[in-house]
Formats: C-alpha cells, structure tokens, sequence
C-alpha cells in the first residue's frame, strides 16, 4: 500500500511540477492579451485567432507562447496567423524575448527600432510578410542575435553595417528576395559563427570580401542574383564549406583552380564573366555549374576530378578543342552539359556507353563524324540525348533503340542523310523529337501502329525530304495531344538510388511559358535532397521555386555522402513558333507542337489531327498537301499557331476556326482557297499576308486591290508550290467590266436612237451650263435663236 501511494504522489509531483514553475506571471498575462486585442487579422475565419489566449488559462500554455520556469515569456511564435498591419508597439512590452516568429503573415509598414532593445533576442524571423521602408542597422548589432531571417520581404530596404569584433554570436543570415543593397563590409569576417549566408535575390554590388570565404564555421554561401562584380580574390576557403552559389552576378577574372577543399558539395558559378581554366577540386562535389561564362578551357585530366560528380555543366562558354576522353572517367556521372560552345572533333564513343548518364547535351558545338559512332549499351540510362546543331553525318546508329527510357531526342541540324528512324517506334517513353534541318527522306509509314509513343508531346520534322501520304492511324496513337488534363512534361528528375528515373509533373495554365530568370538562357538544373516530396507533391512550394530560379538551395546541395541526392533537368528546345524561331528553355507540361514544314508531304491533311485537343502549334506549310482544310480543326480548343501555308489546299475555310479563341497566328497562303473568309473577333485581328495567293478568297481583311495579281510566292527547290495547276476563273472582275459595258452602250444608245431623250438631254445639259458659266448666255444667245427658229 505504501508502495503503491509513494507512486501516486510521484505521480501528481511530476503532473503539478511544471505548471509551478511556467507558471505565467500576471502582468505579462495581461500585456499579452493587450497585444492580442490591437492585432488585426486580415478576415476573419471560423475560428477565432488565438483562440486560446483568454484569461481563464495560463499565458505559458497558450498557442505559440513559450515561458522561462519563472514564467517570463521568452518566445512569440505568431507566424502564419493572418495578422495584418504594421509592428505595434505593444510587443515592446516583451523586451525578454529570446525568440520571435512573425514569419508569413500580411505585416505592412516598417520595422521598428525597439527590437534593437531586446537584449537577449537570439532569433528574429520576419520573412514572407510585406514589409517596407528601411531595416533598422542596430538590430543587427544585438549581442546575442543568432538567426536572422527577412527573407521575402520584396520592398524592405537597407544595408548591411560594419560588425566589430565583440559581436560574433550570428550564425544564420538569410535576406533573400529583399531590396537590401550597398557592398559587403569587410567587417563580415569578424562574425566567427556564421555558418549559413543566403542574401540572393538583392541588389547588393561592389566587390565580394576575401574575408567572407574564410569563415571558419561556413557551410552555405549563397549570394546569387546580385550584381557583385570584379575579381574573385579568394585565398583561403572554410573547410566547412559545403555550398557556394555565386551565380547571375557580374564577377570576372581568373579563379585559383585549386580553391576548394574536401567538403565542396555544390558550386554554381553559372551567368558571370568568369575566364581562363576552369577550376578544380578535389572529387568530392555532386554538383559543378560553370555555364554561361568566357571559361577557354578543360583540363585534359578532368575526369580524374569528377569521380563523385552527378551534375556538370560548361554550356555557354568560350570552349574550343576536342572534349577530353577523361571525362568518361566520370562513372557517377548522370547530366552532362557541354552545349554552345566550339567544341570539335568526334564525340568520344565512351560518352554514350556510360551505364549510369542520364543526360548528355552536346548541342550547337563544331562537333563532326558519323553519327553512326554513337554506341549505347544494353542498360543505358539515358533521358535525354542532344547532340543537334554540329556537322554529324551518316545514318541514325541502330543502338539508340536500346535506350528504352529514352524521353528526349534532338539530332536535328545535322547533316544526316537515312530514312526515317523506325527504330525508335518502340521506345514508349518518347515525348520529344526533333529531327528537322537533315536530309532525311521517304515515308514514315513505319509509325502506323498502334501504340507508338503514346506520351508524344514535341515531334519536329521540318526542313527534311520526307514524302508521300500520312495515314490517319498515324496520329490515333498519340495520345498525350488528345489529352485535356495537363501533361507531365515539365522537368525530369533523377535520384541516385533509384534505377528508374520519374519525371516530375507540373502545374501549367498556357502552352507556352518561360519564367523570367529562365528568359536568361539557362537551363534549370537544380539540386534537391527532398527530391521524393517534389515527385510526390510537384506543386510544392520548395520545389516550383527550385524549377524557377535555376538555383541551388542551401539546404538543397548540401546531404551527407550517404543521404539520397536528386538532380531536376529542365528540358530545353528550339522551335518555330507563329512564325518565328524561339528557343524554349523551360518546356511546361501543355505544350504540345507538330511541325511537318519544308517537305514533300502529299494527299490529304487527316482528319484525326482534330483529335488533338491539347495541341498549341500546328506547322504543315510548303508541302503538297490537297483536299479541304478539315472541319475538326475547330475541336482544337488550345491551338495557338496554325500555318498551312504553301500547300494544294482547296475549298472554302471552316467557320470553325472562327471558335478558336487562342489562336494568334494564322498562315493559309498561297493555297487555291475559295469562298468569304469566316468573320470572327479572332479573325478579324489576322493581317492580309495570312490569305494571300488564294485568288478566291473573299472578304476582310483582303480588299479588291489584292484580290488579283499577287506576287509569286517564295519558291522551294526551284519551283512554285502551286506549280502545275490550272487558272480559276475571277468572276468578280468579269461581273464588273459587263456591268460597265452594258451601262455604257444603254447611255450612248439611247442619245443616238431617241430624238425625244437626245432634246431633253440638249435641254438638261444647257441650263446647268448656264448655271455654272451665266456669260455663255450673251455669247451664244443669238446663236441659239437662230437654231430655234429654223427648228420650227
């Protein structure tokens, strides 16, 4: 029994224990419900916010509010709670503060100074709210402020002040997307603790101080999206050092290429004016961004540095010469990117045959040989292949159709000379195909079965010499572009534990869009740890802002050996889109193109394309198509650019593609169409050069000046694309020279057959004669007696 009681009061003990000691002290009870009473919220919801804080309960158990054992509150946690307005000055009340969170919330006005006066404040966390004006300084100087977080704040201003020696308890500064500019003091080298700095997305300039890389706790380093400039004058790198983003700043010069240590996870130099050598490390990074700059040259040995590398990328950049053999050495090698550059010679045969390579671009270089060289083993990984704009000849190599994840395959402007690629028919995955700008020839009859790429997004023929019919099975099995839900091609992901590579689907609202930062030429190419919630989740947050900015995150580049690590590739092509060549960096999911230009395609259009309800761009000019455009064009409800131009295309224009309201670009000329163009809104706003060279054609825009005599349109191979066809019969000029005739023999007629109309004609004509020149009547009165009199 005693045992039993002994239990029951330890019991109790424990229970009561820590209500005593959080017990709330009054006043700060009451200074707390003070505070909530001046909060504004911006609209009300069901519940009301901080429901919990009443008077009735202990302030130290309320929602978001944490207590010394004394029962001072030491921290604020009122982050996410729709509160509105400026900083009141009731939270002055609170000077013990250690932590205070009012991240993401609608906080408008300025910062106040008081938080200067929180002398034991450890961490202040403001971002994502709206605040403005300029950021205290002082607050920076708190002795004790470990965690600074404004990220987010679009319109808060400041600058960064000099940091004495004394205070070194920061370890955390993140003022991304805020308007905080000026240089870098010097003084950044005396906050010893720092080990995480995120000030991307600012407008801070000048030089980037030596004494920032030195650190000694530094792992993250961020400064992207700035407009740092100058030489990078690093001598002596923190061995903690783990992520370094200096990409889209204005920095030149010459890097040590031994700068980095064993720790390096991530580095991404991409968009700046860095030259010579590229740097190197010892292979211990994942990630190397080196795109987008003047580098001249790669070491000859650089695959002895890439052992442990997922993701390298030269692209855009001063390359010459043959790309080293060495970098087959590269075995973990998965995203290789070496495009636009003036990189020649043979593409290394060993490129293709490494097992674990995903994605290997090698676009728009000087590169030559056989096509035919490029060899691809049994349990090939690759995604993505680029090798388009070089001098490849021969034919397609036989062992492409061992790439049974292939999803992306741009071999176009080449100078390759095959039939067309049966063997890619059976290759499921394929989503994006480019071919155009070769010399390929014959049918594609091959393609008339069912099943062949049924997830088909991009297929680009033009500029070739494909001929005869295209048969209406042909597009029944394309089945990505008769979808009305969003596709899935968007960005492709690719884990290093996983043998399957997933592709990532996202959220999209309009065939084509390119973000603002993609707009620079980049290729978004970002690393994640959390790659399986943005697989899973594709709309989340941390994710889409990945896709978007082309960065690296902190947290994103910096796992464990051990942890999983993904990489995320934004396709990128080149494309005609309404009438223009445009390169799409970032390919969204709804977009969809069909482009059969600059061929030798004949019969009729099938009627199937109509299908195609998710189709944004439709390119079937200077071919040889015949018959009527087809009505079921109208069921393509997305359809932004429609030219069909140059063809033997005949009869009247549906009405029905007066229902496409997104459609912006329109070509039918130079065809033998007839009838009235349909009348529309949309119509209405397509120049005459869409309908010229139907001399049949009717209606606005054409007027009838230019229903007649155009110029000969622009010739293909020689020949007029109308070549050979006989001459329609214009019976609205016929109609209006009859009419003239016919009225004019009725007039002159009638004066020389009737003597009754030719005397009152006489009559009619001299009374407004003499109404306009009354001096006829002295000079020709007499005259005109005289003729009256021998009349009678």
């Amino acid at each position: 029994m005693k045992t039993l009681l002994h239990y029951l009061f330890l019991l109790c003990f424990n229970i009561l224990l820590p209500a005593v000691h959080s017990q709330c002290i009054k006043d700060q009870q009451q200074s707390l419900l003070h505070l909530k009473k001046s909060l504004q919220f911006d609209q009300p919801s069901r519940q009301t916010p901080l429901i919990s804080w009443n008077s009735s309960t202990d302030c130290c158990s309320w929602v978001g509010v944490t207590c010394t054992s004394d029962g001072h509150v030491v921290g604020l946690d009122l982050s996410n709670k729709t509160i509105s307005g400026p900083i009141l000055g009731s939270f002055a009340n609170f000077s013990n503060l250690r932590v205070l969170n009012l991240s993401s919330n609608t906080i408008s006005g300025t910062v106040p100074g008081f938080f200067a006066n929180f002398s034991k404040l450890t961490s202040l966390n403001l971002s994502g709210c709206w605040l403005n004006g300029i950021f205290p300084n002082e607050i920076f100087q708190v002795p004790t402020l470990q965690t600074i977080d404004l990220s987010a704040n679009f319109k808060l201003g400041g600058s960064l002040p000099e940091f004495p020696k004394k205070i070194g308890s920061l370890q955390s500064l993140s003022l991304s997307e805020t308007n905080f500019s000026g240089s870098l003091p010097d003084s950044i080298g005396n906050l010893k603790m720092l080990s995480t700095i995120d000030l991307s997305n600012c407008s801070f300039h000048g030089s980037i101080p030596s004494s920032l890389f030195s650190l000694p706790l530094l792992s993250q380093l961020n400064l992207s999206h700035n407009q740092f400039s100058g030489e990078l004058a690093i001598s002596n790198v923190s061995s903690n050092l783990v992520t370094l983003d200096l990409s889209f700043n204005n920095l030149e010069g010459q890097i040590s290429v031994s700068i980095f240590n064993s720790t390096v996870k991530t580095v991404d130099l991409h968009s700046n004016k860095l030259q010579g050598q590229i740097p190197t490390f010892l292979p211990s990074a994942k990630y190397l961004d080196y795109s987008i700059n003047n580098f001249s040259s790669i070491p000859s040995n650089i695959g002895d540095f890439l052992t442990n590398t997922l993701f390298f990328s030269l692209s855009s950049n001063n390359l010459h010469g043959l790309i080293p053999a060495s970098i087959c050495n590269a075995s973990n090698l998965q995203i290789l990117n070496l495009s636009n550059n003036s990189l020649s010679g043979m593409i290394p045969q060993c490129l293709t045959a490494m097992r674990d390579l995903s994605v290997l671009n090698l676009a728009r270089n000087n590169l030559t040989g056989s096509i035919s060289n490029v060899e691809v083993t049994e349990d090939s990984s690759l995604q993505i292949l680029e090798i388009g704009g070089n001098q490849l000849y021969g034919k397609v190599p036989k062992s492409l159709a061992k790439c049974t994840m292939l999803e992306v395959l741009n071999i176009g402007n080449n100078n390759i000379t095959d039939s067309f690629p049966c063997l890619l028919k059976n290759i499921s995955t394929l989503r994006v195909l480019i071919l155009r700008s070769n010399n390929f020839y014959g049918g594609i009859e091959c393609l008339n079965t069912n099943g062949t790429w049924p997830g088909v997004q991009i297929i680009d023929l033009a500029h070739n010499n494909f001929s005869g019919e295209i048969q209406g099975i042909l597009w029944r099995t394309w089945r990505e572009m008769m979808a009305t839900e969003n596709g899935s091609l968007s960005t492709i992901a690719f884990g290093s534990h996983t043998k399957r590579k997933t592709l990532a689907s996202m959220k999209a609202t309009s065939c084509i869009r390119v973000s603002d930062r993609s707009c620079r030429g980049y290729q978004n190419v970002v690393p994640s740890r959390a790659h399986e919630s943005c697989l899973s989740d594709p709309t989340n947050r941390l994710c889409n802002r990945y896709a978007d900015a082309g960065s690296s995150n902190a947290d994103a580049g910096t796992s464990n050996a051990d942890d999983g690590y993904s990489l995320e590739y934004s396709v990128s092509v080149t494309v005609t889109s309404k009438g223009l060549e445009m390169e799409l960096v970032k390919i969204l999911s709804i977009f969809t193109l069909i482009d059969f230009s600059s061929n030798n395609f004949s019969g009729p259009i099938p009627t199937e394309i109509g299908e195609f309800k998710s189709l944004c761009v439709l390119n079937l000019s200077r071919n040889a198509f015949t018959g009527e455009i087809p009505s079921k064009f109208g069921n393509m409800q997305v359809l932004e650019s429609l030219d069909l131009s140059q063809n033997k295309l005949s009869g009247h224009i549906p009405p029905q593609l007066a229902e496409l309201t997104f459609l912006s670009f329109l070509d039918l000329s130079y065809n033998q169409l007839v009838g009235r163009i349909p009348t529309s809104n949309q119509f209405s706003t397509f120049p005459p050069s869409s309908f010229t060279g139907n001399k049949g054609l009717r209606g606005f825009p054409l007027t009838v000046d230019n229903k007649a005599g155009f110029p000969p349109p622009p010739t293909m191979n020689g020949r007029s694309p109308n070549s050979g066809h006989h001459h329609e019969v214009n019976w609205d000029l016929i109609s209006a020279e009859i009419g003239f005739i016919v009225g004019f023999g009725v007039v002159v007629g009638s004066l020389v057959l009737c003597k009754r109309w030719r005397k009152w004609y006489y009559r009619a004509m001299y009374n407004i004669l003499l109404k306009i020149f009354p001096q006829l009547e002295e000079r020709i009165g007499i005259h005109r007696k005289h003729v009256h009199i021998n009349q009678r």
